[in-house]
């Protein structure tokens, strides 16, 4: 019998599986998500007329497969555990403190709820920028190349003025982390603008969903050891658990009370 789910929850679902397999294949979605094949297929259909995949016989694949994703179509996956992060993340943020947001979709989420607020944010992301424009809150947007995938700012002039700053706490992302490889991303110029926000700062807090867990991208910034806090919105396995311990970083599990 065919599982009940609702056709948004599949196709965040069907997203994960295109992130990490780059190729979704409809019999092997069928399977793993309980539906008919017919399901899959109208799900594929309307992922492609979205611009998020692309049809392919049998199946659908992520635009330019193996390279990084655009900003938008991350911008569609996890809305909602994006939105709990970036809730539980204002717990590290004090009246007049200045915060610096990576570029990436997680962080856009929290930039979102940093307007009107008694802070100064760093941003490196063109659309954070439109949202604080109008706010009141003042910001720095970091100039440098833009780079059209993340809406960012990247380069050596992105790095050299980050470098005569010092923020209170920087909160980013990542497109994975494994315990081999640490956090990582797929395009190398924001790898080194992620890891100059990490050293600039004086507290460091990883944003990152469950889906980030086991993924990895082609360039290393930032391993456990450079991280003072993360939040999540699912319990960490033992393994996970155990090397952020070492390393003293405190966990918080976004909608839990538990660290």
């Amino acid at each position: 019998m065919e599982q009940t789910s609702l056709p948004a929850e599949r196709q965040q679902r069907l997203l994960q599986m295109a992130q990490r397999q780059q190729v979704v294949r409809v019999t092997e979605a069928a399977q793993s998500l309980n539906v008919h094949e017919m399901t899959i297929r109208r799900d594929l259909d309307a992922l492609a007329e979205q611009g998020l995949l692309e049809r392919v016989h049998g199946g659908a694949r992520l635009l330019q497969a193996g390279l990084e994703t655009s900003f938008q179509l991350r911008s569609q996956e996890l809305p909602g555990a994006k939105a709990r992060i970036a809730e539980a993340a204002l717990a590290f943020v004090q009246d007049g403190d200045t915060v610096a947001v990576d570029a990436s979709t997680t962080g856009l989420a929290l930039v979102r709820l940093l307007r009107g607020r008694n802070v100064k944010a760093v941003i490196t992301n063109l659309e954070a920028a439109t949202l604080l424009a109008d706010s009141g809150t003042p910001f720095i947007l970091v100039g440098g190349s833009f780079h059209a995938k993340s809406y960012s700012f990247v380069g050596p002039l992105a790095g050299a003025v980050l470098s005569k700053l010092n923020p209170d706490t920087v909160f980013f992302s990542a497109k994975g982390f494994t315990l081999e490889t640490g956090f990582t991303d797929a395009y190398a110029p924001e790898a080194e603008l992620k890891e100059r926000l990490i050293r600039s700062s004086g507290r460091a807090v990883a944003l990152l969903d469950q889906g980030k867990f086991g993924l990895r991208a082609l360039h290393s910034f930032a391993t456990p050891a450079d991280v003072d806090a993360l939040i999540t919105d699912a319990p960490l396995d033992a393994a996970l658990s155990a090397a952020f311990e070492r390393s003293n970083v405190s966990v918080t599990v976004a909608g839990s009370h538990s660290k």
